[in-house]
């Protein structure tokens, strides 16, 4: 019979407020709770640390980093998930939604980019399935509007797969995340070492695609999206009326709205908005956006998202927590909030019969070292 887990004398974070207690852990689900600093016989002394619920992180770019190292390195993909899943685990994340692009270029010269979101998919969920993943997968897929291949690839998937988040991505230059072409055209041709010729047909060929494709990829998406059964998201809007197109589609999260006006918009939608982790560890965005933070003192940011560096969750999460004076109100951002709005309703937060997906934590200087992490009762990190 396995033994209880307990973890006692913690700073246990509840949803409302952090209160000193323990916690008891039976057959991968919180079995009892209780007030005061008591360490019972058996248990942790968790001597005044943390203890949360995991993170739940709903878009991020750590998947692709690993399978694309560098450009045109292709890792051996069994290997980049479990490389991304241990990673994720070692950053206190215990459900993940992992972002897949689908939708490819093959015929601009300046950058093609192939498909391979029905690959990579079912390798990860082959790997759910055998039980050779620490943390919690499902799936997220990164509809791109400007692209050729969107409806055929969208065609590959269905309510089988468990899709659980639709977004709906245009990164045609000039509007949304590069409303500035000259931001843009700094972080292209440094990234792919772009001659101002080749980035000046780079451009015009996007341009001719989003004018050609662009409506109806995105309406494929859409439709998609209801298909599978997956909450669908909206990406980087930057007007008013972009997020009353949002609503029209039935958009229920925003990821990284450009502008205070669109976040605003969002509310009046009731659309949850998503910021990234970086955007607030750094304290602004590197594309030159609405600062999280801003976002934050307005009352408009509803959930953290690591984006690009899955350690920035739970940092952005406690300075969101000490910037508020309220930690539990901070790490509401990354557990509770993006439960909700995903249909998780077996986790984020500490209360009985919930998951025991659980993090352990104390502060040093202020910035979060994590002790322990379980994912169903098990220890994963």
């Amino acid at each position: 019979m396995t033994q209880d887990l307990i973890l006692a004398n913690a700073s246990l974070v509840l949803p409302q407020e952090t209160v000193t207690g323990s916690i008891v852990v039976r057959g991968g689900k919180i079995a009892g709770m209780d007030s005061g600093a008591a360490v019972p016989a058996g248990a942790v002394d968790c001597a005044g640390d943390f203890v949360a619920p995991g993170l739940i992180e709903l878009h991020t770019d750590n998947l692709e980093r690993h399978i694309h190292p560098r450009p045109r390195v292709d890792w051996p993909h069994q290997a980049a998930i479990l490389a991304h899943d241990a990673e994720l685990a070692g950053a206190g994340i215990t459900t993940v939604f992992d972002a897949i692009r689908v939708g490819s270029i093959v015929s601009d010269p300046n950058r093609k980019y192939g498909r391979y979101a029905r690959a990579i998919a079912s390798e990860i969920l082959s790997m759910r399935a055998s039980g050779g993943l620490r943390i919690s997968h499902h799936l997220h897929l990164r509809a791109e509007t400007c692209s050729e291949t969107l409806i055929e690839e969208l065609a590959e998937f269905g309510p089988e797969d468990r899709i659980g988040i639709v977004s709906l991505m245009d990164h045609t230059p000039g509007q949304r995340q590069f409303t500035d072409l000259k931001k843009y055209e700094g972080y292209v041709r440094g990234k792919y070492s772009m001659e101002a010729e080749e980035f000046a047909r780079h451009v015009a060929f996007l341009l001719d695609l989003r004018a050609s494709l662009g409506d109806r990829h995105e309406a494929a998406a859409v439709a998609a999206a209801r298909r599978y059964g997956a909450v669908l998201a909206s990406h980087d809007d930057t007007t008013a009326g972009q997020v009353a197109v949002s609503a029209h589609h039935g958009v229920r999260l925003a990821e990284f709205p450009t502008t205070v006006a669109a976040a605003r918009a969002n509310h009046g939608h009731r659309i949850a908005n998503i910021m990234g982790g970086p955007n607030l560890v750094r304290g602004g965005s590197h594309s030159g956006n609405v600062a999280a933070i801003d976002l934050a003192e307005a009352g408009l940011l509803d959930i953290i998202s690591s984006d690009y560096v899955p350690a920035s969750l739970l940092l952005a999460a406690v300075q969101l927590g000490q910037h508020w004076g309220d930690m539990a109100r901070g790490l509401h951002t990354v557990t509770a909030a993006p439960a909700r709005y995903t249909g998780l309703e077996d986790r984020g937060q500490l209360d009985i019969g919930k998951s025991a997906d659980l993090i352990r934590f104390w502060l040093t200087e202020g910035v979060p070292a994590l002790r322990a992490v379980w994912s169903k009762g098990a220890r994963v990190a």
